[in-house]
Protein backbone atom coordinates (compact mmCIF):
# COMPACT_ATOMS: atom_id res chain seq x y z
CA UNK A 1 0.00 0.00 0.00
CA UNK A 2 1.24 3.43 -0.95
CA UNK A 3 -0.21 6.23 1.14
CA UNK A 4 -0.29 9.99 1.15
CA UNK A 5 -1.41 11.87 4.24
CA UNK A 6 -4.02 14.58 3.89
CA UNK A 7 -3.74 17.94 5.67
CA UNK A 8 -5.79 16.42 8.48
CA UNK A 9 -3.43 13.44 8.66
CA UNK A 10 -0.37 15.70 8.69
CA UNK A 11 -1.78 17.63 11.67
CA UNK A 12 -2.35 14.36 13.50
CA UNK A 13 1.16 13.09 12.77
CA UNK A 14 2.70 16.36 13.86
CA UNK A 15 1.03 16.20 17.27
CA UNK A 16 0.93 12.38 17.64
CA UNK A 17 3.53 10.61 15.49
CA UNK A 18 2.82 7.39 17.40
CA UNK A 19 -0.55 7.30 15.61
CA UNK A 20 1.24 5.45 12.80
CA UNK A 21 1.86 2.47 15.08
CA UNK A 22 -1.71 2.63 16.40
CA UNK A 23 -3.10 2.38 12.87
CA UNK A 24 -0.73 -0.51 12.16
CA UNK A 25 -2.18 -2.40 15.13
CA UNK A 26 -5.69 -1.66 13.85
CA UNK A 27 -4.72 -3.03 10.42
CA UNK A 28 -3.50 -6.22 12.08
CA UNK A 29 -6.81 -6.55 13.94
CA UNK A 30 -8.52 -6.31 10.53
CA UNK A 31 -6.53 -9.31 9.30
CA UNK A 32 -3.49 -7.68 7.70
CA UNK A 33 0.04 -8.66 8.59
CA UNK A 34 2.47 -5.78 8.20
CA UNK A 35 5.78 -7.02 6.86
CA UNK A 36 7.62 -3.70 6.66
CA UNK A 37 6.80 0.00 6.50
CA UNK A 38 8.85 2.98 5.37
CA UNK A 39 8.34 6.73 5.37
CA UNK A 40 9.04 8.06 1.88
CA UNK A 41 10.21 11.31 0.37
CA UNK A 42 8.44 12.14 -2.87
CA UNK A 43 4.97 11.59 -4.29
CA UNK A 44 3.95 9.22 -1.49
CA UNK A 45 4.48 9.55 2.25
CA UNK A 46 4.55 5.87 3.25
CA UNK A 47 4.86 2.41 1.78
CA UNK A 48 3.46 -0.47 3.79
CA UNK A 49 4.11 -4.01 2.66
CA UNK A 50 1.47 -6.26 4.14
CA UNK A 51 -0.02 -9.69 3.70
CA UNK A 52 -3.62 -10.75 4.03
CA UNK A 53 -5.67 -13.82 3.21
CA UNK A 54 -6.79 -12.37 -0.13
CA UNK A 55 -7.14 -9.19 -2.18
CA UNK A 56 -10.62 -8.59 -0.80
CA UNK A 57 -9.23 -8.38 2.73
CA UNK A 58 -6.69 -5.79 1.60
CA UNK A 59 -9.44 -3.82 -0.16
CA UNK A 60 -11.47 -3.80 3.06
CA UNK A 61 -8.47 -2.58 5.08
CA UNK A 62 -7.73 0.11 2.50
CA UNK A 63 -11.34 1.29 2.47
CA UNK A 64 -11.61 1.34 6.26
CA UNK A 65 -8.39 3.26 6.83
CA UNK A 66 -8.92 5.58 3.86
CA UNK A 67 -12.50 6.42 4.88
CA UNK A 68 -11.21 8.21 7.97
CA UNK A 69 -10.03 11.15 5.87
CA UNK A 70 -6.45 11.32 7.10
CA UNK A 71 -4.79 9.33 4.34
CA UNK A 72 -5.24 8.43 0.68
CA UNK A 73 -4.23 4.88 -0.15
CA UNK A 74 -3.17 3.17 -3.35
CA UNK A 75 -3.01 -0.61 -3.18
CA UNK A 76 -0.79 -2.59 -5.52
CA UNK A 77 -1.00 -6.38 -5.43
CA UNK A 78 2.42 -8.01 -5.61
CA UNK A 79 3.45 -11.54 -6.57
CA UNK A 80 6.56 -13.13 -5.04
CA UNK A 81 9.15 -13.57 -7.80
CA UNK A 82 9.41 -17.33 -7.27
CA UNK A 83 5.63 -17.69 -7.72
CA UNK A 84 5.75 -15.45 -10.77
CA UNK A 85 8.47 -17.56 -12.36
CA UNK A 86 6.66 -20.81 -11.52
CA UNK A 87 3.45 -19.53 -13.14
CA UNK A 88 5.28 -18.46 -16.28
CA UNK A 89 6.82 -21.91 -16.65
CA UNK A 90 3.40 -23.59 -16.54
CA UNK A 91 1.85 -24.01 -19.97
Amino acid sequence: MLSTVTARGARTLKTRPSRIKEVNREVEKMGGRIIVQYALLGSYDFITVLEADNDEAVAKISLEVGSRGSVKITTIPAIPVDSFIANIKQE
